[in-house]
């Protein structure tokens, strides 16, 4: 079975020719939704189906997609309030020290002591610098700013965040 990643919200339909506005959901706007890409439009009763992008423009933080298949606003309809999607496959590589959301959602969280803290089940992008929350044992949530002084190490393959406590962050 196929796995997909989310790098759009279709917000509504745009015009009468079968535009649709897009909520981009990914850090790579300009690639997802970029002449020719591929992608997957999944109804919101998640029916997914193939579409190909004739152009796209930025249009107040929104992307408005025209797509090859459909040329009129009865045709796209059904896209709205769906998710656009790209095949897991397809994700762009990132450069080292760059992780997906879904690569950290689910580490377990050790201090450089060796004392287990909890485990990812969030991620926080309130402005700076991304926040880390982590779940405890005991249901508490510890809030972690993802910056070099407090994250010493990940390890996706190993489903693993090193950290360094700094004072207040307990």
């Amino acid at each position: 079975m196929a796995e997909f990643m989310n790098v759009g919200k279709i917000v509504n339909t745009h015009g009468i020719r079968g535009e649709v506005r897009i909520m981009p959901l990914t850090d790579f706007p300009e690639v997802r939704f970029a002449k020719n890409a591929e992608l997957f439009f999944f109804t919101p009763d998640n029916h997914p189906v193939m579409v190909n992008v004739e152009s796209a423009r930025l249009h107040k933080n929104m992307y408005i997609l025209r797509l090859k298949e459909y040329g009129n606003i009865n045709e796209v309809e059904k896209f709205k309030g769906g998710m656009a999607k790209v095949l897991k496959e397809n994700l762009a590589e990132l450069e080292e020290g760059e992780y997906y959301f879904h690569q950290i959602v689910g580490c377990s969280v050790i201090t450089e002591e060796g004392e287990t803290l909890g485990t990812i089940s969030e991620i926080l992008t309130p402005g700076a610098n991304d926040v880390w929350v982590v779940k405890t044992p005991a249901g508490k949530e510890i809030l972690l700013p993802v910056i070099d002084d407090v994250v010493l190490d990940v390890d996706v393959t190993e489903k693993q965040v090193k950290v360094h406590l700094m004072e207040g962050l307990l």
